[in-house]
């Protein structure tokens, strides 16, 4: 297990879970899209995510993506192990395997289905936090877990033993704002944004990287801009920024369905062929209208040139 620097920082890619059947890994595109993530320059590995589809994954499944990955990452960077459960036993029992297979961190979000008060919901980050022996970063997911992890909870919760970041993805920059100011200017504290659009903006007002689903295709363009807004490069900043906002425009809309952007980011991952493109239950792979748009929105792209 690589620790968990003092203060997490960086792109750490929320990775997509390559499937060969709904229930089945792609093991082959496995190694080789956590081979292309790397190589990309990134600060850390984020799985079992939304991005992932992990709450839409068997417990099986996701024990074994745990096991391949840390074994396959050996340590070159630190790997963050996502919490989606509404059962706290299952919630500790994948923390207790992340632990066990070599993760770095564990990422909770609120349990979802039931409401929980603000109250409940620190509650349950503290006994999270205690029960498991690895650092945990909560993850404001609201859209998903219909429960919103106030500022005011954020605060609190940079108190408990344990507890070292946040992961918003609500793309909520006021809230984001709020909840960084209130907690202060920690050396233990990480703010990591989800919404790629939002990367340079929270780099360049305070924040420490970014979870973005987009650098499992293209992790150089993702680095790079975070290195521009670290510098303060502002040219730089546009430049890239730009070409992340137009990836996310051609890649993310096609088919019109809230899946759309996990579709079209795996479609794209297969047309480049680093991994299969195999939904979970109950999304379905892009047919062959939607991949010959990808096919050619990704010439578009033309994601060699991206982060130069």
């Amino acid at each position: 297990m690589i620790p968990l620097p003092p203060l997490l920082r960086g792109v750490i890619p929320p990775m997509i879970t390559p499937l060969a059947e709904p229930d089945a890994l792609d093991r082959e595109g496995l190694e080789r899209l956590v081979e292309h993530i790397l190589k990309g320059g990134v600060h850390g590995l984020f799985i079992l995510g939304t991005t992932g589809e992990g709450p839409s994954l068997s417990y099986c499944l996701r024990r074994e993506l745990i096991s391949a990955v840390c074994q396959q990452v050996a340590d070159r960077v630190p790997v963050l192990v996502a919490i989606t459960d509404s059962a706290f036993v299952e919630s500790v029992t994948i923390g207790q395997h992340a632990l066990e297979a070599g993760a770095s961190a564990l990422v909770a979000a609120p349990p979802p289905y039931f409401s929980t008060s603000q109250e409940e919901l620190l509650g349950y980050f503290r006994r999270l936090a205690s029960a498991v022996p690895l650092p945990l970063l909560l993850y404001n997911m609201p859209t998903h877990t219909k429960v919103f992890i106030e500022a005011e909870t954020v605060r609190a919760a940079a108190d408990v033993p344990g507890i070292v970041g946040l992961k918003d993805s609500s793309g909520n920059m006021t809230y984001f704002h709020m909840a960084r100011a209130l907690v202060g200017e920690r050396p233990d504290f990480s703010f990591l944004v989800g919404p790629e659009e939002l990367l340079a903006e929270t780099i360049l007002l305070g924040g420490h990287g970014g979870v973005n689903g987009g650098a499992n295709l293209a992790p150089e363009l993702y680095v790079g801009l975070y290195d521009a807004a670290c510098r303060e490069d502002l040219a730089q900043v546009r430049l890239l920024h730009q070409k992340i906002i137009q990836l996310s425009r051609l890649l993310y809309s096609v088919g019109g369905r809230g899946s759309s952007m996990l579709s079209g980011l795996k479609c794209a991952l297969n047309l480049q062929g680093i991994c299969r493109d195999g939904m979970a239950e109950p999304f379905v792979s892009f047919g062959p209208k939607e991949r010959g748009i990808i096919k050619q929105r990704l010439e578009e792209l033309q994601l060699s040139c991206l982060s130069e």
